[in-house]
């Protein structure tokens, strides 16, 4: 149980539309979690407001000293800066917002920005599925299909921070994806894609999770969307393995809930077309849900150089 004087981390969610905050010991057990709307329609401050109000209320019926902060945003980041790079038209006024320097002026504590997808991943490294594992692929079914990359026992983002974004790579057929390019996996992996192609099919308006059920019945149109879903996974799984010769993949999203359908018809193209190395990957489902993007940018607040060593003086 932390003292007053005890460290504890925070980790942050902003999503499109709620932000999460979760409190954590120096173990990453969530001692306390707040969750409010995110105001992404009223800009960066209101965004960051919202984080503040929701981290004041956790610190207040948690003892402890804050040490740090790490936060997991939708978008395209650059975790060297603490810049939100690009984001989706869901946010007004968010490109571009400074999110590190904003919240260590209001804290006065080392604080770190990772893109969401890469959040996930460190904390699924941390404490969920992938505990242990030294080189993972990170891949979210969700509304879209997000990746991150971890290897040689550290999360790799690349010159530009897209290390592992194996749902925005061409071929995957010649269907248009919402960022404006084609053929790319989220047009067959992601949630909105597979509501999308089982209409094409049938006419018929269905949610992805109803779309999955309706495979689990036996209708042919559902596995099929399905089954084109679970090949693309496998595609990406391989290319991805060839080129950094990964050993594990975990995944997670909404889409992974249906997980019993999934698998399979993962496991089966994976298992007819293996990697160049000869080595089996290992499939894992996520375990750590909703908790995954907080708790792995408070993984990172607490094992990060800067926060173990000090960094600007922290804020009781």
């Amino acid at each position: 149980m932390s003292g007053p004087d005890s460290p504890v981390y925070a980790g942050v969610d902003i999503g499109g539309t709620t932000t999460q905050v979760v409190l954590c010991d120096a173990e990453l057990k969530v001692l306390d979690r707040a969750d409010t709307t995110t105001p992404a329609r009223s800009g960066g401050r209101a965004m960051i407001a919202a984080v503040l109000d929701a981290l004041a209320a956790v610190r207040a019926r948690t003892p402890g000293r804050l040490a740090s902060v790490g936060v997991g945003a939708a978008g395209v980041v650059d975790s060297a800066s603490g810049h939100i790079l690009v984001a989706s038209d869901s946010f007004t006024d968010w490109a571009g917002f400074p999110v590190t320097a904003a919240l260590r002026a209001a804290l006065g504590v080392p604080v770190f920005l990772d893109n969401d997808v890469n959040a996930f991943l460190r904390g699924e490294i941390a404490c969920g599925a992938a505990t242990g594992e030294a080189d993972v692929l990170g891949m979210t079914l969700g509304t879209g299909v997000g990746g991150a990359l971890w290897t040689g026992g550290e999360l790799r983002a690349g010159a530009h921070g897209a290390a592992g974004e194996i749902g925005h790579i061409p071929g995957f057929g010649d269907l248009p994806c919402t960022c404006g390019g084609r053929g790319h996996l989220e047009t067959l992996a992601s949630a909105r894609s597979l509501r999308a192609r089982y209409g094409e099919r049938t006419g018929r308006e269905l949610t992805a999770r109803e779309v999955a059920e309706a495979a689990r019945e036996g209708d042919a149109d559902a596995h099929a969307v399905y089954a084109a879903a679970g090949a693309g996974v496998a595609r990406a799984i391989t290319m991805t393995a060839g080129l950094v010769d990964i050993g594990t993949v975990v995944i997670g999203g909404g889409v992974s809930g249906s997980w019993t359908l999934l698998e399979p018809l993962i496991q089966g193209p994976l298992a007819a077309e293996p990697p160049i190395s000869g080595h089996p990957v290992k499939l894992l489902r996520a375990t750590l849900g909703a908790d995954a993007v907080p708790l792995g940018a408070a993984a990172r607040a607490r094992h990060e150089p800067a926060a173990v060593e000090g960094g600007p003086g922290p804020a009781r």
